[in-house]
């Protein structure tokens, strides 16, 4: 559960901590503000991705599903800054397909908590293994890091891949190739 409390005090002494005037007309309101964006964004932290795998329809004979260009934002848990990109989700089903849209909500459940790219890809994965048990998934997830970005080392525009293969992906190099083929066109 998000506390907006904590969250609002925490904001005060961070605009203390680098010298503003917490009182001034243009930050009085900034650590509602931020405790109600907060909640928002971080809002995958209770959700159970579940709920989005469940409603299933048959489908008899399909040999691949490939979600493309899912955007996400995410924040990366070691500087609270934020990450944010494309995610792409390849499944074999087996016998039953989940709609479109519940894939771009699975990637959102993970998407909306603080952590690292790397996981949330295995996430992602691994969620749809469990609740949609398909023959295997693939996902592919881009993105450009604002703590590589405007911090650091500061190089915009590069893109961070990260990628999982399950099932039967995990041990086939042309299935992986044509699904990396597929996302490029």
């Amino acid at each position: 559960m998000i506390d907006e409390k904590k969250i609002q005090e925490g904001i005060r002494l961070i605009l203390e901590g680098i010298g503003e005037d917490v009182n001034r007309p243009g930050l009085i309101e900034t650590p509602q503000r931020i405790s109600n964006m907060y909640k928002e964004i971080y809002g995958g932290m209770d959700e159970d991705v579940s709920v989005h795998l469940q409603k299933t329809f048959p489908a008899i004979n399909n040999e691949l599903v490939l979600e493309k260009d899912i955007t996400f934002y995410s924040t990366c848990e070691h500087h609270l800054l934020p990450f944010y990109g494309k995610a792409h989700i390849a499944y074999i089903p087996d016998e039953k397909v989940v709609g479109l849209s519940k894939l771009a909500r699975t990637v959102d459940v993970f998407a909306r908590r603080a952590q690292i790219q790397e996981q949330m890809t295995a996430q992602i994965g691994d969620a749809i293994m469990t609740h949609l048990k398909p023959k295997g998934v693939m996902v592919i997830v881009q993105a450009e890091h604002m703590c590589m970005t405007m911090r650091g080392i500061k190089k915009p525009g590069s893109q961070t891949m990260t990628y999982v293969c399950r099932g039967d992906f995990e041990n086939n190099p042309t299935l992986q190739q044509m699904v990396f083929q597929m996302v490029k066109e």
